[in-house]
């Protein structure tokens, strides 16, 4: 499986036990809607093209391996967070499956994605399916003797975080009409579209294990900071990452003229790189160009500046909660990682 995550065996159980939670959760529950399930076995790697079982390719579940470890990082059962766990990973897939309709994306993880294949009606019939499957994931907990009040305030994070996740699809697709949008205001977005699961899932693993508000609060820091860190990171691969490991077409996001932290960096202060993303069109060299013009007016180095910044601060709340080893150090250890990450 390609994550991040594999540094420690106990993260190998915990994937194991994750994948089958989900699937649990995603059961084909009669013949009438197979094929239905069969579009979010597909996206979610456990099917082929032709909705047979096949193990393809899978995310990395970072979101749900993070809710487990701050479980255990906590002082809880894992596995009593299993269904949360399945929850924020579903929730996270029914935001990508919406996001490749908006987005009029045909490929995901080197694969056509669920509107693609089988048109937008029904991908959102899918999108909508992972949604309250997620909820009802954490309906779970109650199996697991989780206290009813933890319940309910669990799925309210996760209400909340959804909430969230909407807005922060919004502005992100808003800001493609707008002229002028600083950093300031794209950090706000996507603290709602890629921080708030993640902080929700380190949330949910101290709630579960019963964790005192500021350990609570800290964990929520931690996911944060971190979910700031991935998302601009991912930033800088979408224009300087190699297409070969990132999946994606080299300086992917300035042929999309997507509004990136480095691009919006460059953009204050570069008058002919804001001429040239004017263009209706982009040629090779123009796009070569930009890239040059990105280099020059720093904006790389100071993307880069502000993952490690946010990345520093994880650490510094993580360090703060008074976890327990050896979770709180696979939870450095995969933090560290993304910020290396290449794709």
């Amino acid at each position: 499986m390609d994550t991040l995550a594999l540094h420690t065996p106990l993260l190998g159980r915990y994937l194991s036990a994750l994948e089958a939670q989900m699937q649990a959760i995603t059961a084909v529950p009669c013949d009438a809607v197979r094929d239905l399930y069969g579009y979010l076995h597909y996206h979610m790697g456990w099917a082929n093209e032709q909705l047979q079982p096949s193990r393809v390719t899978t995310g990395k579940r970072i979101r749900p391996l993070l809710c487990l470890l701050a479980c255990t990082a906590c002082g809880g059962d894992w596995e009593r967070a299993l269904p949360a766990a399945a929850a924020v990973e579903l929730l996270h897939n029914f935001t990508l499956i919406h996001d490749d309709i908006e987005d009029n994306d045909t490929t995901r993880r080197g694969r056509p994605t669920v509107w693609a294949l089988w048109g937008m009606p029904q991908a959102l019939n899918a999108g909508d399916a992972l949604h309250t499957l997620a909820h009802l994931a954490m309906l779970r907990l109650r199996e697991q003797g989780v206290p009813p009040d933890t319940v309910v305030e669990a799925l309210g994070v996760l209400d909340r975080t959804c909430l969230r996740l909407t807005e922060g699809q919004f502005m992100d697709l808003s800001f493609e009409e707008q002229e002028n949008v600083g950093p300031e205001t794209y950090l706000d977005m996507v603290e709602r579209k890629t921080a708030a699961l993640v902080a929700t899932a380190c949330e949910l693993g101290a709630l579960i294990a019963g964790a005192p508000p500021a350990q609570r609060g800290q964990l929520r820091a931690f996911g944060h900071h971190l979910g700031l860190a991935f998302q601009i990171r991912d930033d800088v691969l979408g224009v300087w990452g190699d297409p070969q490991v990132t999946g994606k077409p080299a300086v992917s996001d300035i042929l999309r003229r997507k509004k990136t932290l480095p691009i919006l960096h460059g953009l204050r202060r570069s008058e002919p790189l804001r001429a040239l993303l004017a263009r209706p069109d982009l040629s090779p060299a123009d796009v070569s160009r930009v890239v040059e013009l990105l280099e020059s007016t720093g904006s790389r180095s100071w993307a880069q500046d502000q993952a490690r910044e946010h990345t520093d601060r994880a650490i510094e709340a993580l360090d703060q909660a008074s976890l327990d080893r050896p979770a709180a150090t696979a939870l450095r250890e995969l933090t560290l990682g993304l910020l290396g990450r290449d794709h």
